[in-house]
């Protein structure tokens, strides 16, 4: 029997958990037609194999049709959901996991103009921030059918065989009813907390009801506000002293902030240069209030701080959920004594970033996440005799991941770098403070390749003879690309590139205009670090909007950094041309929605444009390969092995991949590699 705490198993009522690590209720937002048909379920079984102990489902399934998804959250409301959660319980359970729903309606933390267009729901006319609809006020009858359907979905989910249920009891109706801030009708339903309550507790009577006494149900809810006139911390401990007392709620899932705008959700949920686990210790002093049953997961992104969370007695069970869309198998890898093999959570939050943006949740660095159904999460060896030479070139992510995968298949392989250290990209990245974790994308990479002994030569430009003199099978070119200048009318000389600013290459300047028309975190990092250095900024884009490709929750510590430095942020401007003006620049600006021109004075201008791929080696090496370099896409995405080249003259199989083709991101080079490779 081990004595790590974390393999410890845990009993809560009937249950018996195989260890203490759970993933907590989200909505990675793989649902089809509101149902968690074969991608859901795969994404969960996956978890399961890799021996979490618990899996929480959805985040959180709507109850009600007037509760339409904000993200393609599973519609429990439906009949047709009972077989497909059956199958996924069914599936998940054979590998020795608990399976869970969370349930909720999401009152007003969604859109009148999603699903069938009905009003949005609130105790109140108050508007979310981030949903933007003003909320019809709820009416008697609005409050009794919603029990209703809350005590429907939990029988569907009892029927379904899952373990327990969850309500969503933080941001949603449930807590919008708790909340002061959101809930001013009269009582019963308003007025003091026993009035708030009130909602909570005849969902909790009604569902009791239907499922009866032995059904596992929790409560994952605010315990602290922490805004003005909100449900404060003392309030926090006692409604988790009632909820215990009633006899009707079996854990609690504990839960410290507001997610109503884009700030509040990301301190509840914090990403990378955020401190980690912020609300561990508060967590544990409900668990110490009340003695009863506590979950918690926020940024526990690691295994130490999940074992200490559990050692200590702050938590009973630790939700480690982005570390598990980053590693399924982690518990595994704990058991089996390679922690070190465990792929790092880096906090890049662009999971739940392209949620928020009506995407599906995908890991920045593990392209299997999500895609189950075709992509492998563990390498399988190629088969005996059929050993391949694997030239990569470039040790950016994408050349890293191939270089990985094709070691781990068991090919001979060899990557070139012209620096003398690997990252590509990643490393200019890692050059702010709060992304040094980015790092851990390159490194855990290294690590594996250097176990499955890929051999690397750093400080190589790798050139067609070079390549051509290893006498490969297979050659991956994955050589990014340079920093790209918009075109301008004049002064293309006179700027320098957000890349120049990280890298150091150029000074930052007094007065700066950063004119950023790719939208992604290059510019607003120069920024940050023009700004810190002293210097005033004005970032402008000719979009409506500026960064749109870093998303809502990576935006907020860049705001919270520059703001108070006094960075400003100018829309639907253009970069014209740029000239000298005495020691000064003069930065020519027009606009794409009319004639309208203005100038600025200053004495650096910084431009983002995104990146030209280099691409030379790829074309020199073109006529001598198998394939010509063409990619079959219907293999490609069906997950399926490259068919044969059209060149018989060719000795080898060419393949580039990330900014080598076009400008992109992380993720997509690392796909680019996976599927790429997998099966060479």
């Amino acid at each position: 029997m081990s004595t790590d705490p974390l393999l410890q198993p845990f009993r809560l009522k009937h249950l018996t958990l195989r260890n203490r690590v759970f993933i907590s209720a989200h909505e990675p937002a793989y649902a089809e037609d509101g149902l968690p048909k074969g991608r859901y379920r795969a994404y969960h079984v996956e978890r399961a194999k890799g021996g979490v102990a618990l899996t929480m489902t959805a985040g959180s399934a709507s109850v009600s049709r007037d509760s339409p998804p904000a993200f393609n959250n599973i519609l429990a409301w439906k009949d047709e959901v009972v077989p497909w959660m059956r199958d996924l319980v069914d599936e998940c359970h054979e590998h020795g996991a608990a399976v869970m729903i969370q349930l909720t309606h999401l009152g007003r933390r969604t859109r009148w103009d999603k699903g069938d267009w009905l009003p949005v729901l609130a105790p109140s006319h108050a508007r979310e921030p981030a949903h933007r609809a003003f909320p019809k006020r709820i009416e008697d009858w609005d409050i009794a059918r919603v029990i209703a359907d809350f005590a429907d979905a939990a029988e569907r989910m009892q029927a379904a065989g899952v373990d327990g249920i969850e309500f969503e009891c933080y941001g949603h109706l449930m807590d919008q009813f708790i909340s002061p801030l959101t809930n001013d009708l009269p009582p019963p339903w308003g007025g003091d907390l026993d009035n708030r309550l009130h909602f909570a507790f005849e969902v909790l009577r009604a569902v009791r009801a239907r499922v009866g006494a032995d059904f596992i149900i929790g409560m994952r809810y605010v315990a602290d506000e922490r805004l003005p006139g909100g449900t404060t911390s003392a309030e926090g401990a006692e409604i988790a002293r009632r909820f215990k007392a009633s006899g009707m709620v079996d854990f609690l899932n504990v839960i410290r902030g507001h997610i109503d705008t884009d700030p509040g959700l990301t301190d509840v949920i914090p990403i990378q240069g955020m401190a980690s686990a912020p609300h561990l210790d508060f967590a544990g002093e409900i668990r110490a209030a009340v003695d009863f049953p506590v979950f918690h997961a926020a940024r526990i992104q690691d295994v130490a701080t999940a074992r200490h969370a559990i050692a200590s007695g702050r938590l009973d069970m630790v939700g480690m959920t982005r570390a598990h869309l980053t590693e399924p198998h982690m518990l595994r890898r704990i058991i089996d004594g390679r922690e070190e093999a465990i792929r790092p959570c880096v906090g890049a939050n662009y999971c739940l970033d392209r949620i928020y943006q009506g995407g599906m949740a995908l890991c920045i660095h593990n392209a299997a996440s999500g895609r189950e159904e075709t992509m492998p999460q563990e390498i399988a060896p190629a088969p005996a005799g059929a050993r391949k030479r694997v030239v990569v070139v470039g040790a950016g992510p994408g050349g890293l991941e191939a270089a990985r995968v094709a070691a781990a298949r068991g090919h001979d392989v060899l990557v070139f770098e012209a620096a003398d250290q690997p990252g590509g990209q990643l490393r200019l990245a890692a050059q702010s403070s709060r992304r040094r974790e980015m790092a851990g994308i390159t490194d855990w990479r290294m690590a594996r390749c250097t176990e499955a002994g890929a051999r690397f030569r750093f400080n190589t430009l790798a050139e067609a003879d070079t390549v051509l003199a290893e006498a490969p099978d297979v050659v991956i070119l994955a050589t990014g690309g340079l920093a790209r200048q918009p075109a301008l009318a004049a002064g293309e000389d006179l700027v320098v590139t957000g890349w120049d600013i990280l890298s150091g290459d150029a000074r930052p300047g007094n007065k700066v205009l950063v004119f950023d028309d790719a939208g992604d975190h290059t510019a607003l990092q120069a920024a940050e670090m023009l700004a810190e250095a002293g210097a005033g900024v004005e970032v402008m884009t000719p979009d409506r909007a500026f960064a749109p490709e870093v998303m809502g929750m990576n935006l907020v510590p860049y705001m919270r950094a520059m703001q108070p430095l006094g960075v400003r942020f100018t829309v639907t401007w253009r970069l014209l041309a740029v000239a000298r003006a005495g020691n000064l620049l003069q930065a020519e600006i027009g606009s794409d929605y009319g004639d309208a021109r203005e100038t600025r004075m200053v004495d650096q201008v910084v431009v983002n444009h995104g990146t030209e791929p280099l691409d030379d080696l790829y074309f020199d090496l073109k006529p001598h390969s198998e394939n010509l370099g063409a990619l079959d896409h219907e293999a490609l995405v069906a997950g399926r092995p490259q068919p044969a080249g059209a060149n018989p003259e060719g000795s080898f199989r060419l393949y580039r991949i990330g900014d080598a083709v076009a400008a992109r991101n992380v993720h997509a080079a690392i796909y680019d590699a996976l599927r790429l490779v997998k099966d060479i």
